[in-house]
């Protein structure tokens, strides 16, 4: 019998799914995440992309669920969208949550789907240094790396610990000089580079603990 992964796979070859703005040869971010909740980092990475990389748009891929998280109390991916698109506040800041149509669950099938689907256009993955630090355990890490550029943004305390990443020194040899990050989005992959950038003390998982920490208060 075909595992789960494929039977979605094969359903999404099915439908035909809507993606967000773009055109051809455009220079397009890709943020992924659960987003529970999106918070301002989010959207600091977001300007910054667009600024530094010299992007014509950030799309926020909305996932319904994280391979790598415990995803029991993840909030509908419909409410999950409609706070992020109340976040986001930017015309080309686009939050789509395609990869539901797609039938995907892992970034590397995503972006996959992603190129097949819109093959002259130029896709930067996008990613917070604390998510370099454990990049080396997703699903197809390296294949990642071959398919896209990606930039890496510097936050709190991630700093040293994601520049010496297995996953960093894996791809060493091909990382951009920071002063040369708007070329990044023309280089063909793999390459990378590491921005040092306003950062910003808000995680969801820390947005999380203190409203549970706050519930609890609330109901003694």
């Amino acid at each position: 019998m075909r595992s789960r992964r494929a039977r979605a796979l094969s359903l999404a070859m099915r439908v035909v799914p809507i993606l967000p703005p773009h055109g051809s040869g455009q220079r397009i971010g890709l943020l992924g995440g659960s987003f529970n909740p999106p918070h301002d980092a989010h959207r600091l990475i977001s300007l910054t992309a667009l600024n530094r990389l010299n992007l014509d748009a950030v799309w926020w891929l909305v996932t319904p669920g994280n391979p790598l998280k415990d995803n029991h109390a993840l909030p509908p991916l419909e409410q999950r969208i409609a706070a992020c698109r109340a976040l986001a506040r930017h015309p080309l800041i686009h939050v789509s949550g395609v990869e539901r149509e797609l039938g995907t669950h892992y970034t590397v099938d995503t972006i996959a789907a992603l190129r097949r689907r819109a093959p002259t256009v130029r896709f930067v993955w996008l990613m917070g240094a604390d998510n370099l630090i454990q990049f080396s355990r997703w699903g197809g890490w390296r294949r990642i790396a071959s398919m896209v550029p990606i930039a890496v943004f510097d936050r709190p305390g991630a700093t040293l610990r994601a520049t010496q990443s297995r996953a960093a020194l894996a791809l060493g040899r091909w990382r951009v000089p920071e002063a040369e990050a708007a070329e990044l989005p023309g280089t063909p992959p793999p390459a990378w580079t590491f921005l040092h950038c306003r950062r910003s003390f808000l995680s969801s998982t820390a947005l999380r603990r203190a409203r549970a920490a706050n519930h609890n208060r609330t109901a003694r």
